[in-house]
């Protein structure tokens, strides 16, 4: 029987087949389900804002928060769980442009901004990005489910998706 663990904003987790991996709400965040096929062990991280030189005081920095150090993070503890670092892809969801606002304020385009640091990231770590639903206005809801790698997303009044 299989558990459903819950992934808060600025937070991630890892586990093993048969478990599901859900994180509600994503807007502007972004979701990203990392996966080692063999060992069916994933991972999953709501990051919140792209990069964590935003914050002055480094000693402080909440590193599930930012895609520079969720992922890495997120990584090495898939690892400790199992999963070989040269096996893991990667699905992401989210990075909704919520805010109608312009100009370089930190909120102008930070779903934008989000997802282009998830890929950033995604590709200095050598890990290949396999699918995404990001973007538009609205928000997601995504469902990992460890023992088929399947993601499933839902957001209000849409169908749902499947990568």
């Amino acid at each position: 029987m299989s558990d459903a663990i819950v992934i808060g904003i600025s937070d991630y987790n890892t586990s093993r087949s048969p478990n599901i991996l859900v994180t509600y709400a994503l807007g502007s965040c972004v979701g990203i389900s990392l996966y080692d096929d063999h060992t069916k062990i994933g991972g999953m991280s709501h990051i919140m804002l792209p990069d964590s030189s935003m914050i002055k005081d480094s000693a402080n920095v909440d590193r599930m928060r930012f895609a520079d150090t969720a992922i890495a993070d997120l990584v090495d503890a898939m690892v400790i769980l199992g999963a070989d670092r040269n096996r893991i892809t990667a699905k992401i969801a989210g990075g909704a442009n919520m805010f109608a606002m312009g100009g370089d304020s930190v909120i102008a385009r930070i779903g934008d901004r989000n997802v282009e640091s998830v890929k950033a990231q995604l590709n200095s770590l050598g890990i290949p990005l396999l699918a995404e639903d990001t973007g538009a206005d609205f928000g997601r809801t995504v469902f990992f489910e460890l023992e088929t790698g399947k993601i499933r997303v839902q957001s209000l009044g849409k169908n749902v998706r499947e990568l």
